[in-house]
């Protein structure tokens, strides 16, 4: 992050803006809903001021700026594009402390002014940090298309609350959770619908609700969440939004930290990752855990890489909520066969290739594969093996063993749909000898079968993304 985003108080205090055209006019009206007092310096002012000439905080000084103008300012604009008068503003600004920002000049600037969506009192700015203004600015329309004017009357009723809940509900938790579901609930459709009075009559109805609740120990609740195989694109709207409700969050070693950076700020956060056999917290103590913070009230997310119910063990983790009548939900997750293939251009079935495809772990239960072989090595199949990388050596001439040909195309996609996304693809023969050669470090899966042979001819999304994925292709033998 190149700038501190912050949003200053500047109501009553003095702003000064040098020029009189477009751009000042932008500067003078914005600082002017914000309540300050405006001085404008500009022989002359445009057209575009018309509308503001009436507000009693604009003064209007037809001579030139002068250092002493800018001492005791809060913010000075330079707006004049003229490079004289913009050194003059800046310079003085830097010698009484004062916030220069001169346009479209980003060494005089100890800002930047980013576009902004007012609803107030609610208020979205968007900066790109002065990269790609564009970008801020088609984000901020899509966001005033997203968001109706009725969120900041929303955002005033819910503040005239404010001190009431406060007075009533006595832990910042529980005030959290008691205005996200006042906010996502009934009060705010009644409100944003247009019935502001029975939005109040729920509000205290709720409020009264929560006091009560709050006289006894209150247990919370428990969100498995599967966050995909590492592109945060992939998350789900619910996933999301649950990320922003939790009090605390229990991740392992395939979230990344793109992914962690949407959490809510002050959410608690617990690594319980797990390496190849080097597991920083057991299983069971992982779900003993989920119970013991529902059961302080709190409301958990299990952040799980994929989707928790393919291999995730989050079957074994709402068996043990469930002994507890924890509370609990489960929110899906792109599964790592999906995901990373499809990133590769690698299609999991296909009428001329395979019929079917099963997904297999080479990691069971208390080290034994226990595959099927013979379900395994069928023909028309597509196989995607979860966590083999480290099992590899053992598992590729077992495959061989067992009839099926040493030519067999097989891949393996490393860090799938993630920055760092690499593709090895050869055969079953060769596959283990080229994993050594690239030195992956995983996470990875395996895909075996002949739909491998489409990766070079789809991998439209490498293509379409080089700047995002580096691809490391190794010429197949004999496919």
């Amino acid at each position: 992050m190149d700038y501190l985003p912050i949003f200053l108080d500047i109501k009553g205090k003095r702003v000064i803006v040098d020029g009189g055209e477009t751009v000042a006019a932008r500067r003078v009206e914005r600082a002017l809903s914000a309540g300050a007092i405006v001085e404008v310096y500009n022989d002359t002012l445009s057209a575009e001021f018309e509308s503001l000439q009436t507000n009693p905080n604009l003064h209007h000084f037809t001579r030139s700026l002068t250092e002493a103008d800018i001492a005791g300012a809060s913010v000075a604009y330079g707006a004049s594009e003229n490079e004289t008068r913009d050194k003059l503003l800046y310079y003085a600004a830097q010698r009484y402390g004062v916030l220069a920002n001169v346009a479209d000049v980003s060494e005089y600037c100890d800002f930047i002014t980013p576009s902004v969506v007012d609803r107030s009192p609610l208020v979205v700015a968007i900066s790109s940090g002065g990269a790609a203004p564009v970008i801020a600015r088609i984000l901020r329309a899509r966001i005033e298309s997203l968001l109706p004017p009725a969120y900041g009357r929303l955002a005033e009723f819910v503040g005239g609350f404010r001190d009431t809940v406060t007075n009533s509900i006595k832990t910042n938790r529980e005030r959290r959770r008691f205005w996200e579901n006042t906010i996502e609930g009934p009060v705010g459709d009644l409100f944003l619908a247009g019935d502001p009075a029975g939005a109040e009559r729920q509000l205290n109805a709720e409020l009264a609700s929560a006091t009560a609740e709050n006289q006894g120990t209150r247990i919370g609740e428990v969100y498995l969440v599967g966050a995909g195989p590492g592109d945060p694109d992939l998350l789900t709207f619910r996933a999301l939004r649950l990320m922003q409700r939790a009090d605390v969050v229990l991740y392992d070693r395939l979230v990344g930290e793109d992914i962690l950076a949407l959490m809510r700020r002050d959410a608690e956060r617990i690594y319980v990752g797990k390496l190849p056999q080097q597991h920083t917290m057991q299983q069971e103590d992982i779900s003993q855990l989920l119970v013991d913070l529902a059961l302080q009230g709190k409301r958990v997310l299990r952040l799980k890489g994929g989707d928790p119910f393919i291999f995730g063990r989050g079957g074994e983790e709402i068996e043990k909520l469930a002994a507890h009548d924890i509370p609990f939900q489960v929110v899906p997750g792109i599964t790592a066969a999906a995901g990373c293939a499809s990133y590769a251009g690698i299609p999991l079935t296909h009428r001329d290739h395979a019929q079917s495809c099963m997904f297999v772990t080479a990691h069971g239960k208390d080290g034994d594969l226990g595959l099927d072989w013979e379900v395994l090595i069928r023909p028309q199949q597509t196989v995607a093996v979860y966590m083999g990388l480290s099992t590899l050596k053992h598992l590729a001439p077992e495959i061989i063993n067992r009839g099926v040909s040493p030519e067999t195309p097989a891949a393996i996609i490393d860090n799938g749909t993630r920055e760092n996304q690499r593709v090895i693809v050869g055969t079953i023969s060769t596959l283990v000898d080229l994993a050594e050669a690239a030195e992956l470090k995983g996470p990875a899966i395996i895909i075996i079968g002949s739909v491998v042979t489409l990766h070079e001819k789809l991998q439209w999304f490498a293509k379409r993304e080089e700047s995002r994925f580096r691809m490391t292709l190794t010429p197949q033998t004999s496919l």
